[in-house]
């Protein structure tokens, strides 16, 4: 069943983040994650407008996703943005189709 990566994220110091932004899609992808929603134009409809970029990546499994953000390269890649953004992620499962 597909899984989702849910991501808020507020950026701090943009020079910084680039680090981790242009490392993190490599990485993604390479757990079979393909981005459904990035950083583009986004509105708080409700709760708080804390954060600015919004992201959806959707993976093959939970597992899958789970294993992406628990693994050495990404723990590595994710070290570059301390400092330079606030970020939030939750990995969902996707409805079951039928």
């Amino acid at each position: 069943m597909t899984a989702y990566w849910l991501a808020r994220v507020t950026v701090s110091d943009p020079e910084r983040f680039k680090g981790y932004a242009t490392q993190v899609p490599h990485i993604i992808a390479r757990y079979g994650g393909r981005y459904l929603a990035r950083a583009g134009r986004s509105q708080v409809l409700a709760g708080s407008p804390g954060f600015d970029r919004f992201l959806v990546i959707a993976f093959p499994s939970f597992e899958q996703a789970l294993d992406c953000y628990s693994s050495a390269e990404y723990q590595e890649a994710s070290s570059l943005r301390e400092g330079a953004a606030e970020v939030e992620i939750v990995i969902v499962d996707g409805v079951p189709e039928e």
